[in-house]
């Protein structure tokens, strides 16, 4: 595979066309392709011909607003990729309080034993990261962040758990998150902060952040958590 090579362009359902850019990694990291999904979804956004306009891990679906401009999208984009640049957002810094291990981590020590890894060492590697968060999904305000030490990739859970506290901070494959309400999910869980990350009833932005933030998981020995 080469960089050369064209993303997948296709319909979905009746009004809907996806760009899906995710065959140019590993070659590319995610935040370049991510950075160019930016790009391209600005451009979508300076025309009037779309209903929604929804960024995902590396794509981009577009629910476009006349069925007869389908086709010319399905052909538009893969020429505006060509032209896409990697557009930097002007995100904040937000630093997380976050208490690993414990209650709060109960996977912290079987993935340190996993990576063989004390687990102070593994909150080291995870505390020392600055991630970006490529996109919100999964949960309203949920981020996707970019910039996990390779050393602590692990598999999700063999059998998900039925429920996860809100807050909960966890490790899936290549990526770590932070569950903003209570939900099921498989990843492996070493921490909780009690930082809201979606807040409906807010002024301004209904999440805590936003694409092309940056993060910050700040160790701490406690907080006071309004539930478990």
């Amino acid at each position: 595979m080469t960089t050369e090579q064209t993303p997948k362009v296709f319909r979905l359902g009746e009004g809907a066309v996806v760009i899906d850019s995710t065959n140019y990694f590993p070659e590319v990291s995610r935040l370049s392709i991510q950075r160019k999904i930016w790009w391209l979804a600005d451009r979508c956004r300076q025309t009037d011909e779309f209903i929604d306009i929804v960024p995902g891990m590396n794509n981009l679906t577009l629910f476009v607003k006349s069925n007869n401009r389908i086709n010319y999208w399905l052909a538009q984009l893969g020429t505006l990729w060509l032209q896409a640049k990697e557009m930097s957002l002007s995100g904040r810094n937000v630093e997380i309080p976050l208490v690993y291990g414990g209650e709060f981590g109960p996977d912290l020590e079987r993935l340190a034993k996993y990576h063989q890894l004390s687990c102070k060492e593994v909150v080291r590697r995870h505390s020392n990261g600055k991630y970006t968060v490529l996109f919100l999904g999964f949960q309203p305000g949920f981020p996707y962040l970019d910039g996990l030490d390779s050393s602590l990739f692990t598999p999700r859970l063999a059998v998900p758990r039925l429920s996860i506290p809100a807050g909960s901070v966890g490790i899936g494959g290549n990526q770590t998150g932070i569950y903003p309400a209570s939900a099921p999910g498989g990843w492996q869980l070493i921490g909780r902060t009690n930082m809201p990350l979606f807040t409906p009833e807010s002024i301004g932005s209904p999440t805590l952040v936003e694409p092309g933030d940056t993060v910050q998981f700040i160790p701490v020995t406690s907080l006071v958590f309004s539930a478990k």
